[in-house]
C-alpha cells in the first residue's frame, strides 16, 4: 500500500490500528510544517524543535486514547499554538523570576520603599510556590530554580516530559491567578529601578 497517497482520514485510521509506517507518514507529512510554526512564533530553533518532537512523541503514546474532532492538520497545527503559548509563559514567568534573583544579588542602592515593595513581592510569590502540590512545586523550582530542561526533569524525577509540561503549565496557571496584581507591581518596580 502506497502511503504517501492515503488522506489524513486514512492515515488516522491505520495508525489507530498501531499501524508505525501510518505514524511515520503523518511525521514526514507534518514535521516541517509544524517546525516552521513554531519558529515562526518563537525563534528559537531548539525550542521549535522540542515542541514538534513533543507533540509527535504524545500523538503516539496516546494514540488508542486519540480524539480527534477537527481534521488532521487543524490538531496538529492547534497543538503546537497552544504549546508555543505553554513555552512563552513559562519563559515569561522563568524570566521574571530570574529578574528578582538578579536584583536580591545586586543590593538595592534606591530608597526603603523599594526595597521593602520588592520585598512584599518576593514572600507572595515564594508563598504561591509553596503553595503549590509537592510534585508540582519540585518539578518548578527544578524548572526555576536549577534551570533544568523539561528532559532533564524527567530523567531525574522519573516521569514523562509531557507530565514535566503539564506540572509547570499547573505552577503557572496556579501563580498567575494568585500573583496578577503582584506582577504588575513588579514589572513597575523593575522599570523603575532600571531607569
Amino acid at each position: 500500500m502506497e502511503l504517501r497517497n492515503l488522506s489524513d482520514d486514512e492515515l488516522l485510521e491505520l495508525f489507530g490500528q498501531e499501524n508505525v509506517a501510518a505514524f511515520e507518514e503523518v511525521y514526514n507529512r507534518y514535521w516541517l510544517k509544524l517546525y516552521s510554526a513554531a519558529y515562526k512564533r518563537l525563534k528559537e530553533r531548539e525550542a521549535a524543535r522540542e515542541i514538534v518532537q513533543d507533540l509527535f512523541t504524545s500523538l503516539w503514546v496516546n494514540r488508542a486514547q486519540l480524539k480527534i474532532h477537527t481534521t488532521l492538520q487543524g490538531y496538529l497545527f492547534s497543538s503546537v499554538k497552544y504549546s508555543v503559548l505553554n513555552y512563552k509563559r513559562a519563559e515569561a514567568v522563568r524570566n521574571a523570576y530570574s529578574g528578582s534573583h538578579q536584583l536580591v544579588n545586586q543590593g538595592f542602592d534606591n530608597s526603603t520603599e523599594e526595597y521593602i515593595n520588592y520585598k512584599e513581592l518576593k514572600e507572595t510569590f515564594d508563598a504561591g510556590v509553596t503553595q503549590l502540590p509537592p510534585k508540582c512545586r519540585s518539578v518548578f523550582e527544578l524548572s526555576r530554580n536549577e534551570y533544568k530542561s523539561n528532559k532533564e526533569i524527567a530523567q531525574l524525577l522519573g516521569i514523562s516530559e509531557k507530565t514535566v509540561e503539564n506540572h509547570i503549565t499547573k505552577a503557572l496557571r496556579s501563580l498567575r491567578v494568585n500573583m496578577d496584581a503582584v506582577v504588575v507591581a513588579f514589572f513597575v518596580l523593575l522599570s523603575y529601578l532600571k531607569a
